[in-house]
Parts: C-alpha cells; structure tokens; sequence
C-alpha cells in the first residue's frame, strides 16, 4: 500500500476517532481504511488506536505518530508550493486559540496584520477562558496566561502579567482605601467568576502565600463586565494587569493593595512541533512574539 496515502487515512480516523467518519469523508470503503491502518501497525509495529465498538481513542505512541504525521504531511504540501514557486510562503488554515478579553484586545489586531501579510493563510481562532488541549482539539498555537503543566509543548514566553485589586476613584473616596488584607472584609467585592475564584483571594502577606475569603457582593461571569462594574464604582474587583491597565491610565481605576500582589503571571506562546513547525506556525509566533513583546501591558515586573 502507499505509505503517504496510509498516513492521510489515519490523520482522518484520528481526526474524527472513527474509521466509518473517515471513510465517508474520504470516499473510501470502510475496509480499505482498515487496511490502511493494518499496514500501518504493522509497519511501526505499535498499536495505533485503542478500539471498541463505541470508541476510537488514539494509544500513546499513535499520540505522537499523529503529531509527526502531520507535520510530514505539511511538509510535502510546502514542498509543493515552493516547487510551484511559493518558496516560503505560509499556506493552508491556522488553528489558534487566546484567552477571551486578552484575544480581543491584543490577538485580533495581530490576526489582522498576518492575514494581510500572508495572503495565502486562512486563520481559525478560539477565544476561550479555559486551556484547551492542542492536540485533543486539533490546535497549533496557543497563547496562555499561566505556569505551564504541559511539558510536551514548546514555549516562548513573550511577557508577564500579574492580579491586581482595582477599584474607581469615586468608589474609594466614598468608601475609603483598602491598606491591610483585613480591609477587604469592610469592602465590597466584585468578582469575576470566569477565570478566578469567587470566594478566595490568594496574596502574599510578608513573603508568605496567604488566602483571603471574600463574599461579593456582584459576581460577574465575564471579566469585561467585572471591568465596568469596577469603573462604575461597584466596589473592588481582581482582574489581570492587562485587563485593567488601559483604565488605570485613563484614570478610571485605581490599583490597591500593591503590597501583597502575587508573583507575576507568565504570558507564553505554545506549541507541538518546535523548531520544526511549518511556515504558517513560525510566521504567526515570530509575529505575534515581536508584537506582544512590545505592548506596554505585558512586560516584567519588578
């Protein structure tokens, strides 16, 4: 059997974890997809997936086999294009996915700026308050605000951010300001439930890690609400640096409780593939890396 063509049918079976799915989309018969998996296995000597009459999942070693797979794949389909005289020219669809309100406010204009640049490109994004998995969720690039758990990914930290309590100047004329933890418990509290807890800030108190219970008195489900319940003097509300800093510096807002922040939070551009990744995916890092390096709002903290 052709091994190329052996490898596209078992990108599609794990794409869609069925060997039915797969040979629809591929207008094949169903045995002919098994086989093509058989030859596989055989081949490799290792089980690609693990099967039953409900599921399809993908074994460890086929994890990984899918990973070089397709980077093979795109790989031959680059050399295609350079061949017809697009040498080095990013091709095909680009999956990413970015935090909601970081995405909106930072990762749209860059998207519009590699669209531009790269016409050959076409660009899906996820904006997500949650990590998703790259593989299991067929992604390539992915920009998290946070410590890394996956050590399979390949990283390239562009900056950092850290929580801060925020309130409206208005708000702390009326109600004063906050120097001590223990003046939250005389405050109200806005929090913001769609990446945060909502009944426990955590802070560091004398270089010791310390946790405060809140009872809010508005809990909002989006950060951007948050935001501007902050800014209509709602009360005191812990959101990231960079959701807040455009009003800070507008005067909207003011930052509190300085003294007790937690460590900065690091910004970081992720990925499977490395130095081997294709075209589209080392354009839209070196980009989207010498963009967010420079915003103001994403920087190291002393």
């Amino acid at each position: 059997m052709d091994k190329l063509e052996c490898m596209k049918i078992f990108v599609e079976v794990a794409k869609h974890q069925s060997f039915v799915l797969a040979s629809k989309n591929l207008s094949l018969s169903a045995p002919a997809v098994t086989r093509a998996i058989a030859f596989l296995e055989d081949r490799l000597r290792i089980k690609l997936f693990h099967r039953t009459t409900r599921h399809v999942r993908l074994t460890q070693p086929g994890t990984q086999f899918l990973i070089d797979t397709k980077r093979i794949l795109e790989d031959i389909d680059s050399a295609e294009a350079n061949a017809a005289g697009v040498y080095g020219q990013p091709i095909g669809t680009l999956n990413l996915t970015a935090p909601v309100l970081f995405g909106q406010l930072f990762v749209v204009p860059i998207i519009a700026k590699y669209l531009d640049t790269y016409p050959q490109v076409n660009v899906t994004a996820h904006y997500l308050d949650k990590v998703s998995s790259l593989l299991d969720e067929e992604l390539e690039v992915a920009i998290r605000i946070g410590h890394l758990k996956d050590s399979g990914l390949f990283a390239k930290q562009v900056g950092t951010v850290k929580l801060q309590v925020v309130a409206s100047p208005d708000y702390l004329s009326n109600h004063g300001t906050p120097r001590v933890l223990e003046d939250l418990k005389q405050h109200k509290i806005i929090a913001a439930s769609a990446s945060y807890k909502v009944n426990t800030w955590d802070f560091f108190d004398k270089g010791q890690p310390r946790r405060i219970h809140i009872s809010p008195r508005l809990i909002c489900n989006q950060n951007t609400a948050a935001l501007e319940s902050a800014i209509l003097g709602q009360g005191l509300c812990r959101l990231m640096s960079y959701q807040v800093g455009d009003a800070i510096a507008k005067g909207q807002l003011v930052s509190v409780l300085g003294d007790f922040e937690e460590d900065p939070i690091p910004v970081t551009i992720v990925h499977l593939e490395g130095r081997k990744a294709n075209a589209k995916v080392r354009a839209f890092i070196d980009m989207a890396a010498e963009i967010l390096e420079q915003n103001p709002y994403i920087h190291s903290f002393s």
